[in-house]
């Protein structure tokens, strides 16, 4: 076929094993040096350069300079859709890395996708907003109900503020290890930061895991219940 979207050059992009390593690691929201995607990639700087200047011209990364330094991070929220979504379809077909250890249970149970909150937690959250009547599902689309804005509000989320955004304000995005949809958009990146915020929940150092404090687990489990 030669009219309509060329998913060849796509595929070329993030086909290759160095730069899909790269990709994965820009999944955790941080914006990082060459020599750290280098180090995510397994190969040299000069050859990791090569990849990246690949990747920022088929417009999957955007690059920032801080002083004598550069910094890369994934073009916007749609490549980390794109990317999870192919991790989602990649587990589902039994494509799978097999290098098991530590990281693995915590990153299921809890991660950070591109900006906002994945993982068990991430989709327990969504399953939770929807059956308590805060977001309603009208197709393949989320949107946030009347009450779903004032039960925000009270937990000290700033709806009117992501609603004048250009960004979505809630976007479902498949969920790779649970196969199911967790909550993006600009909403999606304010709980998570809210979670960050109130010292629920941190940050792991060179990981996308994000880890909750016995309190934070118990304020959140009481805030988003499982769904019966």
């Amino acid at each position: 076929m030669k009219e309509g979207p060329d998913i060849a050059q796509i595929g070329a992009l993030i086909g290759d094993p160095a730069r899909a390593n790269m990709l994965t690691a820009l999944m955790g929201g941080k914006a990082l040096t060459a020599t750290e995607l280098a180090a995510a990639g397994g190969i040299t700087v000069q050859t990791a350069s090569t990849h990246l200047a690949k990747l920022e011209a088929g417009n999957l990364l955007a690059q920032r300079k801080q002083g004598r330094h550069r910094y890369f991070t994934l073009a916007d929220d749609s490549v980390g859709k794109f990317l999870e979504s192919i991790m989602g379809f990649a587990a589902g077909r039994g494509y799978l890395r097999h290098k098991t250890g530590p990281k693995e249970p915590a990153l299921r149970k809890a991660r950070i996708c591109y900006d906002h909150l994945a993982g068990d937690y991430g989709v327990r959250m969504l399953d939770s907003l929807i059956a308590r009547g805060a977001i309603d599902e009208i197709g393949d689309s989320l949107v946030l109900t009347k009450s779903g804005e004032t039960a925000l509000k009270d937990i000290g989320i700033d709806v009117h503020t992501l609603k004048s955004s250009r960004r979505p304000l809630c976007r479902s995005c498949l969920d790779w290890s649970e196969r199911r949809a967790h909550l993006a958009g600009s909403l999606g990146k304010a709980l998570l930061s809210n979670f960050l915020d109130k010292g629920w929940a941190h940050r792991t150092p060179e990981s996308r895991c994000v880890v909750f404090s016995p309190e934070g687990e118990r304020q959140f489990l009481m805030l988003f219940p499982a769904i019966k």
